[in-house]
């Protein structure tokens, strides 16, 4: 039977929309390089950094690294500043926005002993959001894309900086409890990012338990918004990390 004009029109919008929604799910935003915006200044100043030479210990990765120049400050210069520790952190990061800023001059230069990367938690909170950098599209990723958005970090890393160590820092829980469907999110990259270590050079610390209540609820007193910590966290994650940072620096 044909279809009258304005059916067979309708038929095609739905076929086309279709269309494009499967390709959309089939893109993986996480390991497409691309421009943060409004991040050029902070972006420049680590390429400066770079160009120094001097840093040996770099924390790379979105707004939780970047803290550590805000609430996590007065931890920052007792415990890491004198390590000669420099913060690649930058609020809103995905794991696209790092490997942008890995091919425009971060790390151009540097030479560190070891590089403590943590990043994933916006590629799994942004999702069903617009995307100003990416013409407006809805941005979505799934766990094994933001894995792969991790994994195409380190091999970045470990072309740039071939001697480094690089401990990959499991993405922090986040929402109040283990229902919470980012935290679960996480949880499934963590799981699969775990196997990129190889102990020799690739490491993979998960402190995450350290900010958790016996309950699995994360408390306002350490994450007031349950996902950036405050003064008290960010002296949480240091205690935690720090003997297995040291270790890698030696």
């Amino acid at each position: 039977m044909r279809l009258p004009p304005m059916k067979t029109h309708i038929t095609s919008l739905v076929a086309l929309v279709a269309s494009l929604v499967a390709v959309s799910a089939a893109t993986n935003y996480a390991i497409q390089p691309v421009l943060h915006p409004g991040t050029e200044k902070r972006h420049e100043s680590f390429n400066e950094i770079s160009k120094k030479g001097e840093a040996q210990l770099v924390f790379l990765g979105d707004s939780i690294t970047h803290g550590w120049d805000g609430k996590g400050k007065a931890v920052w210069e007792k415990t890491w500043a004198p390590l000669k520790a420099a913060n690649f952190g930058i609020g809103g990061d995905r794991t696209e926005h790092v490997l942008w800023r890995l091919e425009n001059g971060n790390f151009d230069g540097l030479k560190p002993k070891e590089i403590v990367l943590m990043i994933g938690t916006n590629n799994t909170g942004h999702q069903g959001r617009a995307q100003k950098e990416l013409n407006g599209a809805v941005y979505a990723c799934t766990a094994e894309q933001t894995a792969e958005g991790i994994k195409a970090i380190i091999a970045k890393l470990q072309q740039k900086c071939p001697d480094a160590k690089i401990l990959i820092l499991a993405i922090f829980p986040r929402g109040a409890n283990k229902d919470d469907k980012f935290r679960q999110q996480n949880e499934a990259t963590n799981a699969i990012v775990k196997g990129f270590a190889d102990d020799k050079k690739v490491f993979f610390l998960d402190v995450g338990a350290k900010f958790l209540a016996a309950d699995g609820t994360l408390p306002k007193s350490i994450m007031p918004d349950l996902l950036h910590p405050n003064a008290e966290g960010y002296q949480i994650w240091s205690d935690a990390m720090e003997a297995k940072v040291k270790e890698l620096l030696k």
